[in-house]
């Protein structure tokens, strides 16, 4: 039976999934009629996938020196609500255009924010590191700290994905939360194979390595069929 090969070459990270069809059942029984999902499991599946979507995203267009920023208010900037926590945004982001734009360099971001159940409001953003941007950043942010930090010393791309794709009702500290990026990002396009052998032991690319902590391997719950993913990490890459 032929499987398929899903592959985003990042350069420097190659991310693999692996699958059989949908429509086929579990070895031996032919197709089966699709079961339907239960809430919690649509909910945790789109969960995954928008964590995957943001962080081939990021790692297309970022990398891990680039920056980790988190925008906190003081007591008594803190806006009303979500409307008004939007529009502080963007005046940030505005301000940030223009100063890459002096340096003739594009600004590329990603942004979430979050509201405690508390009312406290942080921005986190992923952003391109320019020439002193601690300067850019404070100078166009008034209402509270300016924090800066390298993507990779914050867990990286897969730690970073999974805090910008949380969800409101995930967390009891989270009451509401936005998610969203500049539109000069590129979206990552995959190669796709089809493959008629599943070898039970998958071997990387030369020059990279399995990293042991994203390989997964196991069965659809709904078609028993097999699937597996990993990403593969090049030897000696620079940062």
């Amino acid at each position: 039976m032929m499987h398929r090969k899903v592959i985003y070459d990042f350069g420097y990270t190659i991310e693999v999934e692996e699958m059989y069809p949908r429509n086929y059942g579990a070895p031996g029984k032919g197709r089966q009629t699709k079961a339907r999902a239960t809430p919690e499991q649509i909910k945790m599946q789109n969960r995954k996938n928008k964590e995957k979507r943001i962080r081939r995203k990021m790692k297309a267009n970022f990398r891990e020196n680039d920056i980790w920023l988190t925008l906190t208010y003081r007591y008594e900037e803190r806006p009303q609500d979500m409307k008004e926590a939007t529009t502080d945004i963007r005046k940030f982001l505005e301000k940030m255009r223009r100063y890459y734009k002096k340096m003739g360099i594009p600004f590329k971001w990603m942004l979430h924010t979050e509201i405690g159940s508390r009312g406290g409001i942080h921005h986190h953003l992923v952003i391109n590191r320019v020439t002193d941007v601690d300067i850019a950043t404070r100078s166009a942010w008034k209402k509270g700290g300016a924090h800066i930090d390298l993507m990779y010393e914050e867990g990286g791309f897969r730690k970073l994905a999974n805090y910008l794709a949380k969800e409101p009702d995930e967390e009891n500290k989270l009451k509401e939360s936005r998610f969203s990026c500049s539109r000069n990002l590129k979206t990552p396009k995959p190669k796709v194979r089809n493959l008629k052998r599943w070898h039970a032991d998958p071997k990387p690319k030369k020059g990279y390595y399995i990293e042991k902590e994203t390989f997964y391997e196991g069965k659809n719950p709904i078609t028993g069929q097999k699937y597996r993913s990993y990403t593969m990490i090049r030897l000696n890459r620079r940062i």
